[in-house]
């Protein structure tokens, strides 16, 4: 059967209509974190567009990421856009950036990995840039350490990328919520990543070497001048590319919020959640999440000093905000300290200290 034949199968059957996208937030949509950060890449980490994580390792290169708008691509209002601020032209054996999204095991299993009948996958974006580059698209099997790396051209025009990786049947993925595997787009890499025989759409382990996982690439840290635009990321089971599959904004953000939840300030004395005073120092405030989270989370907020614990008395700037028990993944607590002041036993509520436009909390529980 042609792809066409295939395609056209598929969408009378109507099994390619709904949840073929495994890719969350694919659109770009959602940025609970940030709109806007400068100054990466010394260090990798997740700091704009939701589940999208920025490799960066050994490299001096410096770039601004952020939540860019569309207007001259039908149907997208969104990207994220990579802006190099500081070149980096010697490029050491061990430096590598990449644009990376994880998979939970659990949402893999569809593709058969590891049996007779595994199966074929698409990848599918829109990639602009500001001149042409060689980049290399990965899909890297963390549980099994295999990996299929292709390489594909970029324009400076909208052009949408599709790329067929073939079903790999060695390696089962666990059945679980943690990760096992990640798609990368490798936009800088040294030897360690670079010197090996490039052989497209192979699958092959890189247990003892990584030298083949980004062959023939460009780089983005080669000048001040560079910038790449990415959306409608798309990776689904087959070897055709169909139309991106677009999710509501809200369907989109409580996929997100899985792994990360950022509770922002609304208002002056935003209040972030109530609870008791356990002692004249301690207060534990409970805490509800929009969906269940992938797993028990850590805690992030912005300066605490700017919150306050208020009771029937007043209110009592917090020493520290500490995560408590959260292993319903859905309802838990977090610990605030005071000097001293509050009662044992009265209700209580962690609010904002006036009128903080920075704050937040936030929970993350990422891959």
């Amino acid at each position: 059967m042609s792809k066409a034949a295939e395609l056209a199968a598929l969408i009378g059957s109507q099994m390619a209509q709904s949840n073929r996208n495994i890719v969350i937030n694919g659109a770009m949509n959602v940025a609970q974190r940030s709109t806007s950060e400068t100054g990466l890449g010394a260090s990798s980490g997740y700091h704009t567009i939701d589940r999208f994580r920025i490799v960066s390792s050994n490299t001096a290169g410096r770039f601004t990421m952020s939540q860019a708008s569309v207007t001259d691509l039908p149907e997208f209002a969104n990207a994220m856009k990579l802006d190099c601020t500081t070149a980096d032209t010697s490029i050491a054996a061990a430096e590598i950036a990449m644009i990376q999204t994880k998979f939970e095991g659990q949402n893999l299993q569809r593709l058969q990995k590891g049996t007779s009948g595994a199966r074929s996958v698409t990848v599918s974006f829109y990639m602009k840039t500001n001149k042409a580059f060689t980049f290399v698209c990965e899909l890297d099997d963390n549980d099994n350490v295999r990996s299929n790396s292709q390489q594909f051209t970029t324009s400076t025009s909208w052009t949408r990328h599709s790329i067929t990786f073939v079903g790999d049947t060695t390696g089962t993925l666990d059945d679980d919520n943690a990760r096992s595997a990640q798609l990368n787009i490798h936009i800088h890499a040294g030897s360690n990543f670079t010197s090996g025989t490039y052989s497209a759409n192979t699958w092959q382990s890189r247990a003892s070497t990584d030298v083949h996982r980004a062959v023939g690439i460009g780089s983005f840290f080669d000048s001040t001048d560079n910038e790449i635009q990415l959306t409608g990321l798309q990776m689904e089971i087959g070897e055709v590319a169909t139309p991106f599959e677009h999710r509501s904004f809200a369907d989109d953000l409580a996929a997100c919020q899985r792994y990360y939840t950022q509770i922002n300030h609304t208002g002056t004395f935003t209040n972030y959640g109530y609870g008791i005073a356990n002692s004249a120092t301690s207060a534990e405030i409970g805490i509800s999440f929009p969906v269940q989270m992938r797993a028990e989370p850590s805690l992030t907020t912005s300066t605490v000093g700017d919150f306050r614990v208020w009771d029937a008395s007043g209110g009592y700037n917090p020493s520290a905000i500490a995560v408590g028990n959260f292993s319903t993944l859905t309802t838990g607590s977090v610990t605030a300290t005071v000097s001293s002041g509050l009662t044992a036993g009265r209700a209580c509520k962690l609010q904002d200290n006036g009128d903080k436009a920075d704050n937040f909390i936030a929970f993350d529980a990422e891959l």
